[in-house]
């Protein structure tokens, strides 16, 4: 199943090519807006997925291209962010420590949106294609073995980055926690449609270019052992969101006026745009072009506008 916002928040779930208003079948749960309604229905699920399919097989489905589609967790408790997670197509020797951080539930935008470049001293700007689990169960301290039960689906995710901030050192707050950085969606796909989260094809564009285009088969610390590692530093519930990280050998730059498009096989796609008021500019290389030109630097420097280096 397919689930998800449209218009003013109206939940539907997807039949086809349309989405069919299911608000009737889920107007007792108790809430005060989308957020709530959501992150409550994902804990009754079993009680309310036969409603909720009974409402779609009946209802008028909308079509997709005449709705405006809305993020499907517009207020996660939690998003936490799996941090070098990826074995980098094999150029790693062996997996990074794991890790993660916290990125702000207000960071949240959905389909359409627009990622806002802000008037920081940022080196550069990168979006980072991730797989996103979505809590379905309280999870604490949790076993690996048992970890994935608490999985209710996927969605897509692009975590936003403003790297380079100053003060020198652990910036990760203000780099990823901006207001717009946590583009997500079109929709949640129920763990039931995905066989095998570690084995589907993610792919980014931006500008209309295929920046980055890996596997989930590549992620080092699998999910289980994320959830695992995690619960035991805090208690996921329903409606949090785990994004699994990316391999970072395809950023690139975000810039004013881009496209960006995340598409992950079985889960959809999801577009945003990217606004900067003050056009600044940077190299379309990603991290492994500008690697083999052999230039300095992880990332391909600001070219113009303003915080570019003086000439």
């Amino acid at each position: 199943m397919r689930i998800g916002y449209f218009d003013d928040f109206r939940l539907g779930v997807v039949k086809g090519d349309g989405i069919v208003d299911v608000m009737d079948a889920v107007r007792d749960i108790p809430h005060l807006g989308p957020g709530d309604l959501i992150n409550g229905l994902i804990a009754r699920f079993a009680d309310y997925r036969k409603r909720l399919e009974d409402a779609a097989a009946k209802g008028t489905a909308k079509p997709l291209a005449s709705v405006r589609i809305r993020p499907p967790l517009p207020r996660p408790g939690n998003i936490d962010c799996m941090a070098v997670n990826y074995m980098e197509d094999g150029t790693r020797a062996e997996p990074a420590p794991i890790n993660a951080f916290h990125k702000s539930p207000g960071s949240v935008i959905g389909p359409g949106d627009t990622m806002v470049l802000p008037d920081v001293p940022a080196t550069i700007f990168e979006g980072e294609a991730e797989l996103a689990v979505v809590i379905g169960s309280r999870a604490r301290h949790v076993r690996e073995t048992e970890a994935m039960g608490h999985v209710f689906g996927y969605t897509c995710f692009i975590d936003g980055s403003a790297r380079g901030l100053p003060p020198a050192g652990n910036t990760f707050y203000q780099m990823k926690s901006r207001e717009s950085f946590a583009p997500i969606g079109p929709f949640i796909v129920t763990a039931d449609e995905v066989p095998d989260p570690h084995r589907l094809r993610v792919r980014l564009w931006v500008a209309g270019a295929l920046k980055q285009d890996f596997n989930t088969d590549d992620m080092a610390h699998k999910i289980p052992r994320c959830i695992a590692w995690v619960s035991a530093i805090h208690p996921l519930d329903p409606g949090d969101i785990l994004a699994t990280g990316t391999n970072h050998r395809g950023l690139s730059a975000f810039m004013d006026g881009d496209r960006v498009e995340l598409e992950i096989e079985r889960i959809g796609r999801l577009s945003i745009a990217v606004r900067d008021d003050l056009k600044r500019t940077w190299a379309r290389d990603t991290r492994l072009e500008h690697a083999e030109k052999k230039r300095d630097g992880v990332t391909t420097p600001q070219l113009s506008g303003k915080y570019a280096p003086a000439p």
